[in-house]
């Protein structure tokens, strides 16, 4: 029994030629809200426990808008992808809240609720997972997200490492920091993220897929040439590599015409499934 949850199952209930989704809507003790799920599989996947693998993916609105569908169609049609499950979680109105770091919220309070973000993801989201789809062990599971979503899924997979092997960050918001700038902001120690990084541990089996894009945002706080977002990316790199982490370990992704939108995304989208479940 699952007391957490009352599970409404959408009328509709898509079907396109390589891939079945479905939309399910959640009531989140935790997060006190109505969470919407889109749940894509291949079709006519049968479940073999360790078989299949889950992605959970924030901001799951913009894969509606890829489409993401056609994306993994394209990829099952051509048999260049492995079983996976994507859970596709939709933001709430609180989703500055929400997604952040649990470690801390930012120099504006914003990311108060990550932590309750992680309780809904563990403790409510993936029981009902298994118990729905059937699947009690997953072959492995990665996180991944968009901008501040991106930034969840990283804070989310690197304190939960027993849980996950990948994590796909796109345009994540790595500056999120606990100074302004006007009180005496440091990169060094101040960035939430880099600093859990550099006071971790080093879990070998993790992988991480890194995507900026060129034209992402125009900031460059320290007039090094180099917009924050790209600076941002290349310093978590650097963190990581400092933990033991190796090329083999990391993919870096650049894009020359990306922009911080859906559209670009979508173009880094069908990589990263690739890099991590290719055939």
């Amino acid at each position: 029994m699952f007391p957490l949850f009352l599970k409404n199952m959408q009328d509709q209930t898509n079907t396109s030629p390589a891939t079945s989704s479905e939309r399910i809507q959640i009531t989140s003790i935790y997060l006190e809200r109505e969470v919407l799920i889109d749940v894509y599989l291949p079709l006519h996947l049968v479940p073999i426990q360790g078989e299949v693998s889950l992605l959970l993916v924030n901001d799951g609105q913009d894969l509606v808008k890829m489409p993401f569908e056609k994306i993994l169609d394209n990829l099952y049609t051509q048999q260049l992808l492995k079983p996976l499950m994507v859970v596709a979680l939709h933001c709430g109105i609180d989703r500055k809240m929400e997604y952040g770091t649990a470690y801390s919220a930012d120099f504006k309070g914003r990311g108060a609720k990550a932590g309750l973000y992680n309780k809904f993801i563990f403790d409510e989201l993936l029981p009902l997972i298994r118990k729905t789809y059937g699947i009690q062990s997953f072959k492995e599971k990665a996180f991944a997200g968009f901008s501040l979503g991106a930034l969840s899924a990283l804070d989310i997979v690197w304190n939960n490492a027993a849980e996950f092997n990948k994590v796909g960050v796109f345009s994540g918001s790595l500056w999120w920091r606990r100074k302004s700038y006007d009180a005496g902001y440091n990169d060094e120690t101040d960035r939430l993220m880099h600093l859990q990084i550099n006071n971790g541990v080093y879990y070998p089996w993790l992988q991480f897929y890194l995507q900026t894009g060129a034209l992402d945002e125009a900031a460059d706080r320290n007039n090094n040439g180099v917009i924050d977002s790209i600076d941002d990316a290349l310093d978590l790199i650097v963190a990581l590599k400092a933990k033991g982490y190796t090329d083999a370990h990391i993919h870096y992704e650049e894009l020359a015409d990306g922009r911080h939108d859906v559209p670009t995304w979508a173009l880094a989208f069908p990589k990263f499934l690739q890099w991590g479940w290719g055939k």
